[in-house]
């Protein structure tokens, strides 16, 4: 393993060991989140498949189902690194095992929801300075877009600015259900040693960043394209490859969290 270093400053604040890695461990945690979704293909696959379920089912809920699934979008996350931590272990993993998030430290997992929940508000709140609103109202509101309204260069504007102010919560919020679950800390402080690992590790993230963009983004279309056209125009075994990649590529990306987790914070001992 490359040598790494350490943030001495943030240990002293809280006894775990920070570790600051080079870049290529970007490009590893996803190589070693695969070989984690190979001890246990088919059990990963059917648990990330349930969860987005659960999720489809909670966000159908009229009126308030989009927010209570944003609201428990930390806690099922804690049950899915759970998940994987068991299987990185080699440990059996329990029926209940998707639900296992609602265990440990639950109100301080619903209190990073709603911070998660406001966050985007304020966000989308933003971007309306640019569309006059219109993004806001997709994604809170249910609006359909209509061509005219994707050819709109306000439009465009404001995705991207959607996309920067995304991005410092994307890393407040990558190791923050972690670190209340499995270390007991206030939502504030694990947003704020969250942001701060993922600031130090900049490297390997953005190269894991533009990984899993190429992987699960370019290669699927390339894939999807190639077979259409060599099936004579069906979309069928374009869509049933696109379902086969998704349930090889989510439970990898989602070991891959819980392998940037394990190197970054490698002091484990204290987590039950």
């Amino acid at each position: 393993m490359p040598p790494t270093r350490t943030c001495s400053w943030l240990t002293d604040l809280f006894p775990m060991q920070v570790s600051i890695l080079p870049a290529g461990r970007g490009l590893r945690w996803l190589v070693e989140g695969f070989a984690i979704f190979q001890h246990r293909a088919t059990l990963l696959s059917f648990l990330v498949l349930g969860y987005w379920l659960t999720m489809a089912v909670i966000s159908a809920i009229p009126l308030f189902g989009q927010v209570i699934g944003l609201l428990l979008i930390p806690v099922f996350s804690v049950s899915l690194m759970n998940a994987c931590r068991l299987i990185d272990r080699k440990e059996q993993l329990p029926p209940q095992v998707l639900f296992s998030g609602f265990h440990r430290n639950l109100p301080t997992l619903l209190t990073l929801g709603v911070i998660y929940v406001l966050a985007l508000l304020a966000i989308l709140g933003l971007s309306a300075l640019s569309d006059g609103g219109l993004l806001f109202r997709v994604f809170v509101m249910g609006e359909t877009l209509t061509r005219e309204a994707l050819n709109q260069t306000s439009l465009v504007i404001a995705a991207q600015l959607t996309c920067v102010l995304l991005i410092p919560v994307v890393m407040a919020f990558w190791f923050a259900p972690v670190l209340v679950a499995w270390h007991d800390m206030s939502a504030g402080k694990s947003l704020f040693f969250s942001l701060v690992a993922c600031l130090r590790n900049w490297r390997p993230f953005l190269l894991y960043a533009v990984t899993v963009g190429v992987i699960g983004a370019v290669a699927p279309r390339l894939i999807n394209g190639f077979m259409g056209a060599s099936d004579g125009g069906s979309q069928l075994l374009p869509s049933v490859i696109s379902v086969m990649l998704s349930l090889i590529l989510l439970p990898t990306l989602y070991a891959s969290f819980y392998i940037s987790y394990r190197e970054i914070f490698a002091d484990m001992k204290n987590a039950p």
